[in-house]
């Protein structure tokens, strides 16, 4: 794909996209409770018309197609070609699944009641104009509510790893903290100005503290922290060798061990919900 989030295309239609979609059953169960409170706040109608942006694997898809019902419709939009033939393979009535860029594609005007995402609007390389495009394609008050991680400090899946990379490896390079990327949308300041620049109203942030829980515990995460989040961006900038991923893992495993009980692994997350409404 060319345009303005090649770059991200490239990466998540490639070798991240491929460690995703196999980690996939890993992440949903890690993801719940997001998922659950993401549908709460939506409220989905029987009969609406939903555009999940970033479906991944389709689960949030799937859930809203089933709060549709059968004449409703949803679709699912993402730059991951991995990730959406996983969720092509894991069917669902009334859902469409596209590759597309949600910050060019023509979604139409009017077209949908809803607009979903969780964790899939981060990303975009200028996100006024994503998000411009995406009120369009809402109906008049139509609604749209997402899903983003809040500050790193308060989600131990981000931030804990980074630390025990970086305690091993040594620093990496600063990087702009609002680059398309997962805490991207971490200041909600940053994020309701966004919002009202985009033509839409009545933007909002509510915060949710809640929990990764993983059944599997830590096998889960031996699982998962090689191929996802910080250390293998860690592990490639200082060339880590199979060594420093054991001592960094077994670091994690000491400062985590507060998190593991009887029934797997409990991360404290903090997450934000976004709303807001097309004009009227």
């Amino acid at each position: 794909m060319t345009g303005p989030n090649a770059a991200m295309a490239e990466a998540w239609g490639g070798d991240m996209g491929r460690r995703w979609a196999r980690l996939d059953a890993d992440l949903e169960l890690q993801h719940r409770a997001i998922l659950a409170a993401l549908l709460d706040r939506a409220a989905v109608r029987p009969g609406a018309r939903v555009l999940d942006v970033g479906c991944g694997s389709g689960a949030l898809s799937r859930a809203a197609a089933e709060a549709a019902g059968p004449n409703g419709a949803v679709l699912g939009l993402d730059l991951s070609e991995p990730l959406l033939e996983l969720a092509r393979a894991q069917g669902g009535e009334g859902i469409e699944y596209l590759r597309a860029d949600a910050q060019v594609a023509d979604l139409g005007e009017g077209r949908f009641d809803t607009v979903l995402s969780r964790f899939g609007v981060m990303f975009f390389d200028d996100p006024v104009a994503a998000f411009s495009n995406l009120a369009r394609s809402l109906v008049p008050g139509g609604r749209m509510i997402f899903a983003t991680w809040a500050e790193a400090d308060a989600n131990p899946w981000f931030g804990a790893p980074r630390r025990a990379a970086v305690a091993r490896l040594g620093a990496v390079a600063p990087s702009d903290p609002d680059a398309p990327g997962p805490m991207a949308f971490r200041n909600p300041d940053r994020v309701l100005g966004i919002l009202n620049r985009s033509g839409l109203s009545g933007a909002r942030v509510e915060t949710l503290e809640t929990e990764l829980h993983h059944p599997d515990g830590w096998d889960a995460m031996e699982r998962m922290l090689p191929d996802l989040g910080p250390i293998p961006s860690v592990m490639r900038e200082h060339g880590g060798t199979a060594e420093d991923l054991a001592a960094i893992m077994a670091a994690l495993r000491g400062e985590w061990d507060r998190y593991i009980g009887p029934d797997g692994i409990r991360l404290p997350a903090r997450v934000h919900l976004y709303s807001a409404e097309a004009a009227t």
